[in-house]
């Protein structure tokens, strides 16, 4: 049995001796020393041998376990060490080639500019007020007295989840739940930026989906006069300081009076042009004074409390501050034109 172990070191050192990766190693050494492998085998004869012959042979068979063993461990080394060598060469970074230029990415137009109409506001003491897109119908219409047979209705074709739910048409419905938060308490001075839904059909100039900045001013002795400072000032921070602004009177269900507001072209100056269609003046919002009707939905007493909201379109600033003509570019993901706006 001595020379069978004897000979099985040789074989086994002759074999691994010749091993060039890692896969042909670990199969030799599960053949050599696996619990079926061939030193495995050769043990299961020990039984046979006398008491003084067993001490010796199972020093033997250490010897040449051992010797296998080592000699595997040696090579795994080596292995590992050519693997370590050879990814180091291919992973080499060489420190004197120039950096790759990182992609700054840049503020999309429409998040430009509310963060503009934002900063101009909170300038004049306005906080912002959120709520929520899924809107109730009381909440939407009818507490800015537009009830459920309201003839005004039929100008904003909505998307009803259910008879009571739909995505809200415009962001007037954060106005009243401020008020009901406020609890008939003045003074309130908000504005409303968000999305809103309305069924329409997607050309350059409308969208089913697209961004509303409303305010609402409520206090004590608030008068037509306070809204049409707020909106010049509005207008001359964000258009130039020579725009000017003009109020013609107009309707809608929940201001009494009503205005279309418009301001001096920005292309022409108010000389007539074609984007001012040669009258010298561009439609940019809706206004009035909030309607008694809805203050006292609100919870406020319309004989001592007053107050005006106006809303305005934030992809129309957006298209006429920077000259888009078609409002799909602004959904389309254009990287190109995108990137336009990080140098503005």
């Amino acid at each position: 049995m001595k020379e069978r172990l004897q000979a099985l070191r040789a074989e086994a050192l002759e074999k691994l001796q010749q091993v060039k990766d890692a896969g042909h190693l670990n199969d030799l050494r599960v053949k050599f020393l696996g619990k079926k492998g061939e030193l495995t085998e050769v043990l299961r004869g020990m039984g046979s041998l006398s008491a003084e012959e067993r001490p010796l042979i199972g020093q033997v068979a250490n010897e040449v376990r051992g010797a296998i063993e080592t000699f595997i461990e040696e090579k795994q080394a080596a292995f590992l060490r050519e693997e370590t060598e050879r990814r180091l060469q291919e992973e080499t970074i060489d420190v004197t080639l120039p950096g790759r230029p990182m992609t700054v990415g840049a503020v999309h137009p429409l998040n430009k500019v509310i963060q503009q109409i934002e900063d101009i506001f909170i300038g004049m003491g306005y906080t912002v007020a959120e709520g929520p897109e899924v809107e109730q119908d009381y909440y939407n219409f009818e507490a800015l007295n537009l009830p459920k047979d309201h003839p005004a209705r039929d100008m904003q074709d909505s998307f009803y989840i259910t008879e009571d739910i739909l995505m809200r048409t415009q962001t007037s419905p954060v106005q009243v739940r401020t008020m009901e938060a406020m609890k008939g308490k003045g003074p309130v001075k908000i504005i409303c930026p968000g999305r809103v839904y309305r069924r329409d059909d997607d050309d350059a100039t409308h969208s089913f989906m697209f961004h509303q900045i409303e305010g609402l001013v409520i206090d004590k002795n608030i008068r037509m006069s306070d809204l049409k400072g707020t909106l010049l000032q509005f207008a001359q921070e964000m258009f130039g300081s020579k725009t000017q602004i003009r109020l013609r009177p107009s309707f809608f269900p929940f201001t009494e009076p009503s205005v279309e507001v418009d301001l001096t072209c920005m292309k022409c100056g108010g000389s007539g042009c074609r984007i001012c269609k040669q009258t010298g003046w561009i439609e940019i919002l809706g206004a009035g004074m909030v309607h008694p009707r809805v203050l006292e939905m609100g919870g406020y007493d319309p004989k001592e409390y007053s107050g005006f909201a106006f809303g305005m379109g934030v992809e129309r600033i957006a298209m006429l501050k920077y000259g888009v003509d078609d409002i799909r570019h602004f959904y389309t993901n254009d990287m190109k034109f995108v990137q336009q706006f990080a140098r503005m």
